[in-house]
This record gives structure tokens, C-alpha cells and sequence, in this order.
């Protein structure tokens, strides 16, 4: 069984570790080989021990405690993951984090997952305080945000049984968002679907950008969901030629807009239970099958019950150019 670090006074650790090592010089010119590394091991226990004692909080009495409460003093931040193996105190500070991450439903990226996120522009550098892709690495974590999710356990349970399928990628995404729908999911739990490849970024952007399904994220739509989350706003595709507004198009419009319907003034902020407005969409003001384009100028933003009030024909062109020219 592997050995438990134990908790002491950070002071009292440090003189024994100085001891020991200062012990150490004589050793390493007349003892063995198997002498001197067996006089190591009590030193590389106090060196855990050290790393285990810097949190003295109450709650930190575990591994898994220590990891967590080191990541929520540092939230959003890429951390090292040598790091978490010295607050841990254990070598096997990974298996933890994956047990934060599935069982606890803390969202904890890591570095592969957030590089393949930024590679989509579906977060930036400066979000995570990073100054460089090059600091991404399989072997860095960063906690998004300091609300647990207790459904996770349950939604990993299902990920992993379409993750054995044998539909593609980018259907195994799709069905599992649409079993979420409504409920955010983590960057982790797409990657994990994808048996881990990088192309899980790629193809989520897809089912938004190409096949217009309303994918939204931090940067695409939502700014009130947390960094690396991904959120199916309604379980039905956008029109075809709403298909084709570029993320920076739509982003910009939504901006303009204030994220809210420009002729209700809905927002995803006021929304309530049994409100039938339940997400916004972008609405070409000149059909887009009429030559309309992808403009600021020819998309304004409505909510969906506002949308259908639109094409319903109930609502006029010539009324969403009113509004587009009134001050918002």
C-alpha cells in the first residue's frame, strides 16, 4: 500500500529534511549504492509531508482536498500539474484530479483540452492567463469556475457508453448534448466522447457553424456561461441560410444587440420558468434565399418567440429596420 503523507508543522519538516540531507555527504563517499538510496527514502517522505503540510486548512485532509482547495485559490489559472503533486503529497495527484472532475463534477480542464478549445476560438489566452500555447500541455490544469456540478457523475456514466459506439465523432456529440439539452457541459466531457483526439473542437464547431445547431459558448453567444462550457440552447437545427453567419458576424450582431431580443428586450438574464422565450437567434432582415447578406446591417437579434412571430409574417421587415435604427 502506498504511503500516506502526514501533516506537521511546515518548520519542523524543513529541519528534519536539512538534517537528513546534511547526513547525507558522508554517505554518498563511503556507504553502497543500496545504502544510499535507502537513506533517501525517508527524506522523499519528508519532502511530501512538506509539500502535504502548506495547506493547513481544516477541510484539506486529503489528497483530493488539497488539489481542490490549491486550484480554488488560483481559479481560472493554468497550474503545473508538479504543482498539485506537491500540495497533494502523492505521485498519483492525476487519478484525484480525474476523480474531482467525474465524481465531484468540479470543472477541471487540462491544458490539452483548453489548447484545443483556443485552437476554436472558443476561448482566448487572456481568459486563462496563459501567455503562451506552448504552457498547454497534457500535464497542466486550470478550475473554470467554483460551482460543482452533482450531475456530472451521472452525465460521465453516459459519455462513457457513447463513447464505446460505434457512430462517429461528431454524432457522438451531438447525441450527447442532445440528452443534455439546456444543462452546460465541459470541453473534458466532448474530448472524452472523442476517445481523446483533438477533432472533438473541431466537429462541435461544426454542428453550430455548418449544421446549425445552437451550440452556444462563452465567446459564441453566452458571456454568462463559464469559460470551457458548451450548451445546446434547444433541441432543434437554425433554418439553413442561418447556417452560414460566420462566428465573428454573429458575435458582433449579439454584441450590438446586447445579447437581447431587439424587440421584446428578452435576455437570457431574465429568464423564468415556464417562459416560452428560451434562447436568441439571428434574423436575416432581407432573406438571406433572397440574396440578403451576412451583415450588421441585415441580421438583428430576436428571441425565438419573437422569430416565429417574424416568419409568421406578423412582424415586418420594415419594422426590424425601424429598430435597427433606433438607439439600443
Amino acid at each position: 500500500m502506498a504511503r500516506r503523507s502526514k501533516k506537521s508543522e511546515p518548520e519542523t519538516l524543513r529541519k528534519q529534511l536539512l538534517a537528513l540531507i546534511a547526513d547525507f555527504e558522508q554517505k554518498l563517499t563511503d556507504d553502497t549504492l543500496r545504502e544510499q538510496v535507502l537513506t533517501l527514502v525517508p527524506a522523499n517522505h519528508l519532502l511530501r509531508d512538506l509539500g502535504s503540510s502548506l495547506l493547513n486548512e481544516e477541510n484539506c485532509k486529503s489528497a483530493r482536498d488539497r488539489i481542490l482547495a490549491y486550484l480554488f485559490k488560483y481559479p481560472r489559472v493554468v497550474i503545473h500539474g508538479d504543482e498539485l503533486m506537491v500540495v497533494a503529497g502523492i505521485s498519483e495527484y492525476a487519478r484525484r484530479i480525474r476523480e474531482l472532475r467525474v465524481q465531484f463534477g468540479w470543472p477541471v480542464l487540462s491544458g490539452t483540452t483548453l489548447r484545443e478549445m483556443i485552437e476554436q476560438q472558443e476561448i482566448t489566452l487572456e481568459e486563462l492567463q496563459a501567455d503562451s500555447l506552448n504552457l498547454l500541455k497534457t500535464d497542466v490544469y486550470a478550475l473554470m469556475s467554483a460551482e460543482q456540478d452533482r450531475e456530472a457523475a451521472l452525465r460521465w456514466n453516459e459519455a462513457n457508453v457513447l463513447r464505446r459506439s460505434k457512430i462517429s465523432t461528431k454524432d457522438k456529440i451531438l447525441s450527447y448534448l442532445r440528452k443534455n439539452v439546456g444543462r452546460p457541459v465541459s470541453g473534458e466531457e466532448l474530448r472524452y466522447l472523442a476517445n481523446d483526439s483533438k477533432e472533438w473542437a473541431r466537429r462541435t464547431r461544426e454542428l453550430r457553424t455548418e449544421e446549425g445547431w445552437p451550440i452556444a459558448t462563452k465567446n459564441s453567444g453566452r458571456p454568462e456561461l463559464e469559460v470551457g462550457a458548451y450548451l445546446l440552447e434547444e433541441d432543434r437545427q437554425a433554418e439553413v441560410h442561418d447556417r452560414k453567419i460566420p462566428d465573428p458576424v454573429r458575435v458582433a450582431v449579439l454584441e450590438r444587440d446586447h445579447h437581447s431580443c431587439r424587440n421584446c428586450g428578452w435576455s437570457h438574464a431574465r429568464k423564468t420558468a415556464n417562459d416560452p422565450r428560451t434562447f436568441l437567434e439571428l434574423h436575416h432582415i432581407e432573406r438571406h434565399a433572397d440574396g440578403g447578406e451576412n451583415t450588421l446591417d441585415n441580421l438583428i437579434t430576436l428571441c425565438n418567440v419573437c422569430h416565429d412571430e417574424v416568419h409568421r409574417r406578423y412582424i415586418s421587415g420594415e419594422y426590424l429596420l425601424d429598430l435597427l435604427k433606433q438607439q439600443h
